[in-house]
């Protein structure tokens, strides 16, 4: 019996026009929103909560098939690469529970 996948990417991200944390979080905000109303997944800010231009997210889906996280996860990234911030630090991870 399958039991699904799960699709981990973990990036981090720079906002060189943010100069106070009150910016930073409104750019997060927007980037949040915009991958899950994208892709459906959950998106977390998991470090470097208080630097004003820098950025740690994990972005997480579940799905039945792997080729379906993989689609979520190159779209995220596609989005991502195609913003005015920074992208680096990309790390992505696919796991397949036992059951």
């Amino acid at each position: 019996m399958s039991t699904g996948y799960v699709g981990i990417l973990s990036f981090e991200l720079h906002f060189p026009e943010s100069r106070s944390l009150k910016d930073k979080r409104m750019h997060l905000r927007s980037v949040k929103q915009q991958l899950a109303n994208r892709t459906g997944c959950s998106i977390a800010e998991v470090d470097h909560h208080d630097t004003w231009q820098r950025a740690a997210l994990t972005l997480a889906c579940v799905t039945r098939q792997a080729s379906d996280a993989e689609r979520l996860l190159d779209e995220a990234e596609r989005w991502l690469h195609g913003q005015p911030f920074e992208l680096f630090g990309r790390h992505r991870e696919l796991i397949a529970p036992e059951a």
